[in-house]
């Protein structure tokens, strides 16, 4: 079953055209890399696909029905889009944490914080930090995390690995891996063909704002 349809999709900026006609069909449960080099056009493409930014021209489907027939925070909460450079907002650590609680009027799940924390290699006292004294490793796990406090239909990632250390890189695989096994389907930029290798189902590579090539894995 497709859950995302990208139709002939382009957008420019700045005068410059960065996506020139892109069509792709996601299936339900897919696991797909996205790799080219920088510039191509890959966090623009999922930058669309995650209704942040308006399209210029084609159109992007959801379980079949076009974008523009959603609410945005409705999509937003189905579809969840994980930055490259993360950012973080307010003074704390919990300040970013209870923020998908409070959008959606429930009570923080102290319970579901402590396990996310643990899975990425962190603990409760993190709560508690000043997101300025976070490292790059750390505060690209806790956004992470904040992504996946609620599970979303399709995760978007956007080299989610990029200041991890080997350990926690793997750490990270294993634990997008599980939750694509439990049905959440995963598009994940990547610049390592070695990590686009893995866990995948498919590839899709792209240059010069166009695909190049897909592959089955």
């Amino acid at each position: 079953m497709k859950i995302l349809e990208v139709k002939n999709i382009t957008y420019s900026a700045n005068n410059t055209q960065i996506l020139k006609g892109i069509s792709l069909d996601i299936n339900k449960g897919d696991c797909v890399s996205i790799v080219g080099s920088s510039g191509s056009g890959k966090s623009t493409l999922l930058k669309l696909c995650s209704d942040l930014i308006p399209l210029e021209s084609g159109e992007i489907l959801y379980k079949g029905k076009n974008y523009n027939n959603y609410d945005s925070l409705e999509l937003r909460r189905e579809i969840s889009y994980c930055v490259q450079s993360a950012y973080l907002f307010g003074e704390t650590v919990y300040d970013n944490l209870e923020f998908p609680f409070i959008v959606r009027n429930e009570n923080v799940n102290e319970g579901r914080l402590n396990d996310l924390l643990r899975m990425f290699n962190l603990d409760k006292s993190f709560l508690k930090k000043d997101i300025n004294s976070l490292s790059g490793g750390e505060r690209q796990r806790i956004s992470l995390i904040r992504n996946l406090i609620y599970t979303p239909e399709v995760l978007l990632l956007d080299e989610a690995t990029s200041t991890l250390d080997e350990d926690n890189v793997k750490n990270v695989e294993k634990i997008i891996n599980d939750i694509n096994n439990n049905g959440v389907t995963v598009i994940w930029i990547t610049h390592s063909l070695e990590q686009s290798q893995k866990t995948f189902n498919r590839r899709i590579i792209m240059k010069d704002g166009r695909v190049l090539k897909e592959e089955e894995l």
